[in-house]
């Protein structure tokens, strides 16, 4: 079923929207507050998330939460998928974090509920099986942060402002950002950051080491997509097997002693010698041309 519902998504070059069954409200206008896109020719294995709800300024409410999981469970399942790019469809905005409004109406045990399924959004994003790439094109604040944290690799546009600032709203981080920031920049940048809610622009958070690229906005409102595309362009050529072995042997050998990541290393790369990518990647250096790797 789960392949099924993948190639629906895989639709040649044109977006395809999800809507969440099951979920209690769709937003006034009924629309799927997500779109998939599986690009093709020179791009062929990039997969882009479109987050596309205008009127919350992608602000994650249920609705919004309901179709990236649902998503996110589908293309988990997509071998094709070899890299996984989170954008957004409203200028100038890439995610302004939880739904309040939405929040304001629930009971402190729906609160509850709600805030633990959003984390568990940030550890599906985290981990995806492939490189996960977020393009902050605009704000990233709160929740927003957080999803861009999950993500593996972040680009952002230099004028783009972020921040975990749920002190500032009389709240906490809650999905993980108590945890993503302070493995990123230290514990006591990662501190003073959440302490005081500051916000960030693109350019300061490169310096910091809280986004890999920082791009000058274009525009069109999207250079942060574009240099994220870029990214992911360079990622393509290399064995899929290989870069997704080596997400595995970084992401767990960063939660235990060196010792302990060593031995996670080790139990990866013994998965990866019977590959036929790696076969093909020595016979490609011995016969000096690039490599045809295809993922097996």
């Amino acid at each position: 079923m789960l392949r099924a519902l993948t190639s629906a998504l895989r639709l040649p070059g044109s977006w395809r929207s999800l809507r969440t069954r099951g979920c209690a409200s769709h937003g006034a206008t009924g629309d799927p507050e997500i779109q998939v896109r599986a690009l093709t020719g020179r791009d062929q294995g990039i997969t882009e998330i479109l987050m596309n709800r205008p009127s919350a300024r992608n602000a994650l409410g249920n609705v919004l939460v309901s179709q990236l999981l649902e998503a996110l469970a589908q293309l988990r399942e997509d071998q094709q998928v070899r890299v996984l790019l989170f954008r957004s469809g409203v200028k100038g905005v890439f995610c302004a974090g939880a739904d309040l409004k939405e929040r304001e109406q629930m009971s402190e045990a729906e609160v509850g509920i709600f805030v633990q399924r959003l984390r568990g959004l940030m550890n599906e994003i985290a981990a995806f099986p492939a490189p996960t790439i977020a393009a902050m094109d605009g704000f990233a604040l709160g929740g927003g942060l957080e999803l861009a944290l999950a993500c593996d690799l972040r680009v952002a546009a230099s004028s783009a402002v972020m921040g975990l600032i749920e002190t500032t709203r009389g709240l906490l981080p809650g999905a993980g950002g108590t945890q993503r920031l302070p493995r990123c920049l230290g514990v006591a940048l990662a501190k003073e950051l959440i302490f005081t809610g500051r916000r960030l622009s693109g350019a300061q958070a490169q310096a910091l080491g809280l986004v890999n690229h920082a791009v000058s906005q274009n525009e069109e409102g999207n250079a942060a997509y574009h240099r994220a595309l870029e990214l992911a362009q360079e990622i393509l050529p290399q064995a899929p097997i290989a870069v997704r072995l080596g997400k595995v042997a970084i992401d767990r050998g960063m939660e235990v002693d060196i010792a302990s990541g060593m031995a996670i290393e080790g139990i990866c790369y013994a998965q990866n010698i019977p590959t036929q990518d790696r076969l093909e990647g020595m016979a490609a250096f011995r016969e000096k041309r690039p490599p045809r790797f295809v993922g097996k």
